[in-house]
């Protein structure tokens, strides 16, 4: 937790509940111990969508479908959402939860390995949700900053990992050290590249926001 947990309770104890569906969702997956998009989030996401107006949307990380659903309903109308998943497990069940949510014909899943699956994407999107491997967020970012157009949003979930992030490399367990390295990379590049104008906010476990300017030649 990067912020104080009485803060966050009563932030979220102002929220309204989301459709029916999305609220059967959310408990399913928390059942299952699969995570998604905390309720503070939701509601930070939902305004950005709502100011964006986004019509092409790029999600990395589908998980159990959750953030895709959330999203669907906050775009303009004849606004599509692509998002890209790799674990086999969890693919049948997101496609089960579009065809509940009767959002089969507003969102397309991809299967496979997304740094191959950007690798090959064509076009642009106006706004792009960066929630899967940490780890994998600066292999992604390449691709991903082709593909997002000029004037496009990237939100990147979860950069703060609960906290670990500003601690010295030898104070985070070995296990969780390249992770550490390659998410600090990836925040520096975020925030000094000179297409991007980046705002990192302690929302959440952490989010960067980042708006895609062209660059005079």
């Amino acid at each position: 937790m990067i912020v104080d947990e009485r803060i966050i309770t009563f932030i979220n104890s102002m929220d309204t509940e989301n459709s029916e569906i999305l609220e059967t969702i959310e408990q399913e997956a928390l059942a299952a111990d699969v995570p998604i998009i905390r309720r503070e989030m939701q509601s930070f996401l939902e305004v950005l969508l709502l100011m964006k107006k986004p019509m092409r949307v790029l999600e990395v990380g589908t998980a159990v479908g959750f953030s895709a659903l959330l999203m669907s309903d906050y775009l303009p109308e004849g606004g599509h959402i692509t998002t890209i998943e790799n674990y086999e497990k969890r693919i049948p069940i997101a496609r089960e939860n579009f065809r509940r949510a009767g959002k089969e014909d507003k969102i397309t899943l991809i299967e496979g390995d997304a740094t191959e699956v950007l690798a090959e994407m064509e076009g642009t999107f106006d706004f792009i949700f960066m929630d899967a491997a940490k780890g994998q967020y600066i292999h992604y970012l390449p691709n991903v900053l082709r593909l997002l157009s000029d004037g496009g949003c990237l939100v990147s979930d979860n950069v703060m990992q609960d906290g670990d992030i500003i601690e010295s490399r030898f104070a985070v367990e070995r296990r969780n050290r390249t992770i550490h390295a390659r998410m600090r990379e990836y925040l520096y590049e975020l925030k000094h590249r000179e297409d991007l104008v980046t705002s990192i906010i302690p929302l959440g476990d952490g989010v960067a926001v980042s708006i895609k300017q062209g660059v005079e030649k």
